[in-house]
Formats: C-alpha cells, structure tokens, sequence
C-alpha cells in the first residue's frame, strides 16, 4: 500500500451552518457538499477558542489556551513548539503550507518544512522583537487603524479586498506545488511515494464584507437576516458586538450577501484544488482530506455580529473529513462533541506518528471506526484568558469570572440559546459537575 496523503482545507470565520451540506439555503458549496457527501461530518466540533490566533495555535498544538500560552489576539506561539506539523515533520512527512498560519513572533515555520506564502500571512510582529529602539519605532510607525464594527457593516458591498487577491495566489501555489510534486519532469524532482501533508488555508469569508458586484448582486435577493434576534442580558452577550450603531437594514443585508459570495468563492478554491490533485494522477480515495474552519460568525443572530462570544454560530465550527481508506461508510453525520485541538493526534495516527506528551488531542479516527460509545463527549472553548465553556452532551456550560453569572445553555431544550438554565434545580448536579471541570482546567485561575 503506498503511504498516505492529508489535505487539510481551512477558511475563516466560517460559519457552521453555512454550506449547502448544513441546509443553508441560499449559499453555493458544491465542492464542500461533495466532500460531506462521500465522508463523514461531524455535527458538534468546537473551537478551542472563538478568535483567531489562539485558536489557529491551539490547532496546531494540540492544546487549550490556557496550555499552550495563547490566550488573546497578539500572542503567539514560543519559537520551536511542538506542533502537528514539527510531529509528523520528525517522521519523514513532507508537511507544506500554501496560506495563513497567522504567526506573529520570530518562528514562522513552526515545524512546517515549506511555506508558500503569496498572500500577506508571514511576517514578524513589532511586539515580538527586542532589540528595537521603542522611541524610534514610535516615532516612524504609525498605529494600525482598525474600523470599528459599524464602520465594517456600513462599507459592505462591492469590492475585491486584499484577502480575495490572497486567497486566490495561495490556491494558485498549491496547485502549483502538487504538479512540482507529483509530476514535475524537471531534475526528476517529483516524489509522489514520499507523504505529504498539504495545508490550503485561506482568510475569506472574514471580513472585510465585500465581494465582486455580479455575485453579491446575485445573493442580495436571497440573503435574509436571522429571526433569532433574543440576547440574553449578561455582559458578554449583549456587549459590544450586540446591535451595532448607525448600521441599517439594507447595510446588514449586503453584508449577508458579501458573506455568502466568499463563502462560495473559498469552495472554489477548494475545488481547483481537488482537481488538480486528480489532475496529478492522483486517486483522492488514497488521501485523508479534512475541512474545518477557525471559529464562526454570530452575523446578525442574537443581534450580534463578529466572534468572541460561545454562542453556537461563534463557537460551533463546521468539520468535515473524507477517507474511505481510511474508516468506513460516507454521508455519515457525527453527533459526539469533538474539538479542532483532535485533529492532532488523527493526523498523528493517519502518519503513524508519536503523538507527543502534553496535549489534549483525542484521535478522531476513533469515532470514525465506530467508538462513539467510548469517546469522551466533551468540548472545551477558552478566551481572553479569563472565559470558559465546556460543552457536554447537549448542555453548554459558561463561565465568566467569579464576579459574572455562570450561564448554562440545554441545546435539546433550547436550540436557540435564549434561556439561563444555571439556576434551574434540575439542573444542579449538572452544574456542580461543570464548576467541578472548571477547576480542572484552571477556571478561575489560581493565584500566583
């Protein structure tokens, strides 16, 4: 048997629920649809934090926040962590990255053999150099502006942003990449017996919210805003993402349809991607291929937009994987609750790898094979260093600081997440049993 390929797909700030494949109706994902058609989607995968950095780290890590030391935007990885990628790097596999990574410090490899890096993802933050002369260094860069939400949802519409230019020049040097790879004549470079582990990782459908004119004049039409508009009254729901100022309905709508336009662009880049694996004479049978994005979007339900928050379109991320050789069965649908940190050690299993000491990683090919009666159905999401949920069965469980209430959501009772169950009796035990884990995994943080 020749060795196994991975292809991981990424985009950000996808929501769950937005593909053909999840009942969406009105956004186009024939590719993606295909994948979740002849593989397995799993229904309750989380993000190990509803915000970039950190949960792109603790991918790659195999490890919470609170773990591996990324807890906030900013913040990155120490030079030489032990990622999937340096694993599997350790046992032969050629591990290659065509996009966003989003390293801000020194190590911008991060145990990736190659980097092929079109877009605008590789470059070392000023915070993270010391031996910069900070007056200086005041004196000639200015601050980075950022609009503020409102801003980004009034400027919706028409317009091609940097990461559209990004996206496309990565897809381009993937498909480069495996041709060199594969079928290269030149210097009989090609090594199509050597494993590789492709990752394509684009930065739409994150906003900003614009897109060409002819494919938002096609989803304005279609688009509607969400009819769950109750937040609750707690201040990490109704704070500031909740109801953005001076932002009109015709303004949320074009953003809708921007989002829909990316959505479906990001599955096209996915697709030329896949052809070209074919193209290259490859049987895509013979590769494990996994599509997940970093967290999701609230885009207008509970009258929030942007991340941040466990709310289910925040926090929820969509998970897909194809590999008949790899488990049986296609069209299956998962329900057991399951974490991006996971696809660490399955990539580990899948390249007969170590998996190293220190991570929360459970291999999803476990669940793959049929184990859904000895998985452990829990999910943990951590950010801004502070915050917590931990997702078991159906109930999500929040906390917020000894100072906040606790909130406690029954996704079976409740689906739109409109009611605080954490002082319900009935569910006392429950929440003893959550405040029991909290402490396990360092909520509230201990002194010193």
């Amino acid at each position: 048997m020749s060795p196994p390929h991975i292809l991981f797909l990424m985009d950000d700030q996808h929501r769950f629920d937005w593909f053909g494949f999840a009942g969406h109706p009105v956004v186009k994902t024939p590719n993606l649809d295909r994948l979740a058609s002849e593989g397995v989607v799993f229904e309750n995968a989380y993000t190990p934090a509803p915000v970039c950095i950190p949960a792109r780290q603790c991918l790659a890590t195999g490890q919470f926040p609170r773990d591996c030391g990324v807890e906030q935007f900013g913040q990155d990885l120490p030079p030489g962590s032990e990622t999937f990628a340096r694993a599997l790097s350790r046992v032969g596999v050629q591990t290659v990255c065509s996009g966003k990574l989003h390293h801000l410090g020194p190590d911008q490899m991060q145990g990736w053999n190659q980097r092929i890096c079109n877009g605008d993802d590789m470059e070392l933050s000023l915070s993270f150099r010391d031996d910069l002369d900070d007056a200086a260094v005041s004196a000639r860069v200015p601050p980075v502006n950022m609009w503020s939400l409102s801003e980004e949802l009034q400027r919706a519409g028409t317009g091609k942003s940097p990461y559209y230019t990004s996206d496309r020049l990565n897809t381009e040097g993937a498909c480069a990449f495996l041709e060199e790879y594969f079928v290269s004549p030149f210097y009989e470079r090609a090594t199509p017996e050597r494993p590789l582990l492709l990752k394509l990782s684009l930065q739409q459908p994150h906003y900003p919210f614009c897109a060409p004119e002819e494919m938002i004049g096609s989803y304005l039409p279609l688009v509607e805003e969400y009819e769950n508009q109750h937040c609750l009254d707690h201040f990490q729901c109704a704070n500031w993402t909740h109801n953005p100022e001076g932002v009109d309905q015709q303004q949320r709508l074009r953003a809708l349809a921007a989002t829909a336009a990316m959505v479906e662009t990001c599955d096209a880049h996915f697709g030329r991607v896949l052809d070209q694996i074919e193209a290259c004479g490859q049987d895509l049978d013979d590769w494990l291929i996994v599509y997940c994005s970093d967290h999701g979007d609230l885009l207008g339900e509970h009258g929030k937009w942007w991340k941040l928050s466990f709310y289910e379109g925040s926090v929820k991320v969509p998970l897909v994987i194809r590999g008949p050789r790899f488990f049986p069965g296609a069209g299956r649908r998962i329900q057991s609750n399951v974490n991006l940190c996971d696809l660490f050690a399955t990539f580990c299993e899948v390249m007969e790898a170590p998996l190293p000491q220190g991570t929360r990683s459970r291999s999803l090919l476990r669940l793959l094979n049929g184990g859904e009666a000895v998985w452990p159905d829990e999910s943990v999401s951590q950010y801004m260093g502070e915050f917590v949920m931990i997702k078991q069965g159906a109930l999500k469980y929040q906390y917020y600081g000894e100072e906040s209430p606790e909130l406690l959501f029954d996704l079976v009772a409740d689906p739109g997440e409109t009611r605080n169950f954490a002082e319900d009796p009935a569910y006392a035990e429950a929440m003893q049993a959550f405040r029991n884990r909290a402490r396990e995994l360092g909520f509230p943080r201990k002194a010193g």
